[in-house]
């Protein structure tokens, strides 16, 4: 049971990841979560009022079960296999944390500044949860995919414009976190 417990070294999960790649490539299917959104609105019907929408949702319904494995190893993970609820983080990021306002960092696996419940009346929280949420959204369509998508697959099939999304991606996460972040908090 430990081997599951832990994490799994680079030179077991690596492989594994190319694995499921190259089964990928051989099967012509292609890796991303956000496609998977897309499919949903086609499947509820979407189609009917945007062309975006209008494409043959069932030649992707195998990705919905990515999902669903998502979700339903999520819970296991949580419930079943976690023994501690809380993240691993050094104790000057938890000092960092701490002064920006975060009081959870280090006690509980995601802020209860910001994810609690009780935060759903906090207009600021929804502020910036929706804002969030709208830039991720457009990000991902203007993009071509989410960090999924470009950094396993797009990286996999060497294509340069998901070389270019992931630096962007590392380039927008280090701007965030060193300069607009401790502008919000």
């Amino acid at each position: 049971m430990n081997f599951i417990l832990q994490p799994w070294p680079w030179y077991v999960s690596g492989p594994l990841i190319a694995l499921g790649m190259f089964l990928l490539l051989l099967a012509g299917k292609t890796f991303g979560m956000s496609s998977n959104l897309r499919t949903m609105c086609s499947i509820l019907g979407a189609g009917k009022k945007v062309k975006f929408f209008a494409f043959d949702w069932k030649a992707q319904k195998w990705n919905l079960t990515v999902v669903l494995g998502t979700i339903i190893g999520g819970f296991i993970a949580a419930n079943l296999l976690s023994n501690n609820l809380s993240v691993a983080i050094s104790a000057e990021t938890i000092s960092d944390l701490n002064a920006l306002g975060f009081n959870s960092a280090g006690k509980a696996y995601l802020p209860t500044e910001l994810f609690d419940v009780s935060q759903l009346s906090n207009l600021k929280t929804i502020i910036i949860l929706a804002i969030g949420g709208i830039l991720i959204g457009f990000g991902t369509r203007y993009a071509g995919g989410c960090t999924s998508g470009h950094a396993i697959t797009g990286l996999s099939n060497l294509q340069l414009p998901s070389l270019i999304a992931v630096i962007g991606f590392f380039v927008g996460g280090l701007l965030m976190i060193h300069i607009i972040f401790p502008l919000i908090f």
